[in-house]
């Protein structure tokens, strides 16, 4: 997805009755806000003024206009003046696109001298904000609901994080995932229904077998191989000097990026227990893919992979990483309680903190060569994991805060990519609520992401969400979780 071809429908409301000087003013106004407003370097497409809104018609008119123009992400919505909310109902029973109500006014302050009767007709903001609000919350309508004025700092930031859940909600409805053959067996949270993800999500879910694959890969020239290679020494450190390895790795990925261009995908996954045909399971294959903006999750986790590539395509432009990730084992020293998370080979650069190095090393599971991988460790800073799990009739999302930290040990022995960080509220506390809610041993790692970017995804794609952050508790969280199922049981 191209995110500077995405663009949002500012739609003004308004109505008649105060003549036609006052809607010249609201257009010219409106127009003007929304080519001020996509100008700041926190809002990540083009606001486009898209009309005054003065009767029902109207609004069914560019609603139904937005549902079927591809460019549009969503619709922004706020009256300059009072706009009755019973003109808007249709509008917005038939819109399909993310909903903002942007509750702000034009002029920053009350101007003393000025302000009369006229003054008062014409700036109805946060009278016209209330009606329009409430005729949303009546119709029980999922929207983000922003208060301030258009032109400060955090206002703007929260609707350029919005307008990224957005852009993320549309790159789910267009999203295809390939499979290279089952989930790894006997696993449980890796399975899920994947007809109600493709109806709930948008995610397409198929499977290609691994002998395609390897068809594929046979068919890749040297020159290919070549030009793969010479990516990878522009990128990466080479750490080895076992170069046939790593030029398999390049084997591997021009067959899979081939397969991916050619049915639309920008997900994958694979397992260990299924690399028929292969002399090495993918590492650096599929940790530079990643770094491109697919998705990947490894035994066969399609729900990781899918939203592996939705954060990256949601935060685009953005400072730090987006990786798939999983915990592995802990530091439970008092006060220096951390988790460690890594995979086999799989965690994507985008995270690392330095030049990630190219090496070879024994796998020591999945019965193939020792496959090439980048080693690194993960950069600092604050982030969250988030994972999908199929609860059964519904989807959950669970998102805990984190703050990555450099490793406090070496590890000179364990050659992977590896991230280390706290958990909120605290290590101990945090895993058994990510315990106590479903969570999966896989995740979403991003620096570059909010967890209220992805809520806010969550809740466009009608989903559950379970955030744990420092201010979680036990006790709110068994509430919270016994309230959901019966909330998404009646749903």
């Amino acid at each position: 997805m191209d995110m500077k071809k995405c663009e949002f429908w500012f739609v003004v409301g308004s109505q008649f009755l105060y003549g036609p000087e006052v809607l010249e003013t609201v257009a010219a106004r409106a127009a003007e806000m929304a080519e001020k407003m996509s100008e700041s370097k926190l809002i990540p497409c083009r606001i486009v003024y898209k009309g005054t809104i003065k009767t029902a018609d109207e609004a069914t008119k560019v609603m139904k206009e937005a549902n079927f123009d591809d460019n549009c992400a969503g619709v922004i919505t706020w009256c300059h003046t009072f706009s009755p909310s019973k003109m808007w109902i249709e509008g917005l029973r038939l819109l399909q696109k993310p909903h903002c109500h942007f509750a702000t006014q034009y002029n920053r302050s009350i101007p003393n001298e000025e302000i009369d009767m006229d003054f008062m007709n014409l700036n109805q903001a946060a009278h016209g904000d209330r009606e329009h609000g409430f005729i949303a919350a009546r119709m029980r309508l999922a929207r983000k609901v922003i208060m301030g004025y258009w032109q400060d700092e955090k206002p703007l930031k929260e609707l350029g994080d919005w307008m990224r859940s957005a852009i993320g909600y549309k790159f789910s409805r267009e999203l295809r995932v390939m499979r290279f053959g089952d989930n790894m067996r006997e696993v449980a949270v890796t399975e899920g229904d994947k007809v109600e993800a493709q109806i709930k999500l948008g995610w397409q879910v198929n499977t290609w077998p691994v002998g395609q694959l390897v068809e594929e890969m046979n068919a890749v020239t040297d020159a290919e191989i070549d030009a793969q290679m010479a990516e990878y020494n522009e990128k990466y450190e080479m750490a080895t000097d076992d170069i046939d390895t790593v030029r398999y790795q390049a084997r591997e990925e021009v067959a899979m990026k081939k397969m991916f261009d050619r049915e639309g995908c920008m997900a994958f996954s694979n397992t260990f227990q299924d690399l028929y045909g292969m002399k090495q399971l993918p590492g650096l294959a599929s940790q530079n893919l990643m770094s491109k903006g697919y998705g990947y999750a490894g035994e066969g986790d399609w729900k990781i992979a899918a939203l592996t590539s939705v954060v990256k395509a949601m935060t685009e432009g953005l400072e730090g990483g987006t990786a798939f990730m999983e915990d592995y084992t802990y530091n439970l020293d008092a006060g220096a309680e951390y988790s460690l998370g890594a995979h086999m080979l799989e965690v994507c650069p985008t995270v690392a903190s330095a030049k990630p190095r190219i090496e070879v090393h024994p796998l020591g599971i999945g019965d193939r060569e020792a496959p090439a991988r980048l080693v690194f460790e993960g950069a600092a800073g604050k982030g969250i994991v988030a994972t999908i799990v199929d609860m059964g009739g519904r989807f959950r999302m669970i998102i805990q805060d984190i703050e990555c930290v450099k490793p406090i040990l070496e590890m000179p022995n364990l050659p992977v990519a590896r991230v280390m960080w706290k958990a909120a509220p605290d290590l101990c506390t945090g895993a058994k609520m990510w315990i106590m809610a479903g969570g999966a041993h896989h995740s979403v790692l991003t620096t570059a992401a909010s967890a209220d970017m992805l809520i806010d995804w969550a809740e466009m794609m009608d989903i559950e969400v379970v955030h744990i952050s420092n201010e979680t508790t036990v006790e709110g969280l068994k509430q919270q979780l016994f309230l959901n199922d019966l909330a998404w049981r009646l749903k």
